[in-house]
């Protein structure tokens, strides 16, 4: 004969260890992984949000990036603007000595000559990742030179990039293509007054870099024969050229600043974006590690009750037989 004893107790009792093993499973899994939320079956709204932010810490971590090599294009550019100053400083130096009286104005122009090849030089080799602010090359002009300066979310959530420019007119001291453009390559009206008090449009340019479209106009040299005028003339076109130079090298310091407090801002930024996400889906080690030890307490007791309660039951079948 066969006899069948169903308990209740015994029901319940493997019913509730079945609920504590699985918790102890999702416990183990999220101490394992790290995630309190790793997929969307866990919590799809939270699970969403942190997708969002995590794309939005990602693209913030290529614009801090994008922005260290923006910088250092910049910083190059706003070096070799410094040095040109100092070099058209030297150029004006040497125009006004040869204002004195019997100076040798042919030797003069040697040295002349000189800083004129140390600014093609520097114009030519202030280059960075390929690009370089200071000379044009190509038929056209850019509208700006322009650094990746951070990105924000349409409308419809998609990415748009915002970017940190600079008038490229304003940067190309050498255009190889048409003269005019350059700063150091284009004609300059003196615009000074002649011995009669009138004006005569004398225009004059510093560099012949041989550019497919020259300048109008004379280049800044001296001879023999240079007249007072003459260098009244150049030295009117040369303060106007460090003038502008000056100007420049003041804006591109100005923007070397913005990309730095940029930077600054994108690595903050993306901190507390990391944090948030961190909140969202991470795991509290500290709780989850208490919550495992509670769990495993909870399986051996009702492992232990299981046991206790098969064992009634078996006394209970002995009896029976």
């Amino acid at each position: 004969m066969t006899y069948r004893i169903t308990s209740s107790a015994q029901v319940n009792a493997l019913a509730v260890l079945r609920i504590i093993n699985k918790e102890a499973a999702t416990t183990q899994q999220q101490v394992s992984s790290g995630f309190r939320v790793e997929t969307a079956a866990d919590d799809a709204t939270y699970w969403s949000y942190a997708s969002v932010m995590r794309s939005d810490s990602s693209s913030l971590q290529n614009v801090h990036d994008a922005l260290g090599v923006g910088a250092s294009k910049v910083d190059t550019a706003y070096t070799a603007m410094n040095s040109l100053v100092e070099q058209l400083t030297q150029i004006r130096t040497t125009l006004v000595t040869a204002q004195e009286a019997g100076v040798d104005k042919t030797k003069l122009n040697t040295t002349l000559t000189e800083f004129k090849s140390q600014l093609q030089t520097t114009v030519q080799t202030s280059s960075f990742a390929g690009e370089n602010w200071l000379l044009n090359q190509d038929s056209s002009l850019p509208a700006s030179r322009s650094v990746i300066g951070g990105f924000i979310r349409g409308a419809s959530g998609d990415y748009q990039a915002q970017t940190i420019g600079f008038p490229a007119d304003q940067t190309v001291m050498i255009d190889m293509s048409d003269a005019n453009r350059g700063l150091l390559t284009k004609a300059v009206d003196a615009n000074t007054l002649n011995a009669d008090g009138t004006t005569t449009p004398r225009n004059y340019y510093l560099l012949n870099t041989g550019s497919t479209t020259p300048a109008a106009g004379n280049e800044i040299k001296l001879d023999a024969n240079t007249t007072p005028q003459q260098l009244k003339d150049m030295l009117a076109v040369v303060d106007s050229m460090l003038s502008t130079v000056t100007r420049t090298a003041a804006g591109l310091g100005i923007m070397s600043a913005r990309i730095s407090d940029r930077i600054d801002y994108t690595a903050s930024m993306s901190d507390v974006i990391d944090k948030g996400v961190g909140a969202l889906v991470d795991t509290d080690m500290d709780e989850a590690s208490i919550r495992q030890k509670a769990l495993a307490t909870q399986q051996q007791m009702g492992v232990q009750a299981i046991s206790i309660l098969n064992t009634t039951a078996s006394k209970v079948l002995i009896l029976l037989q």
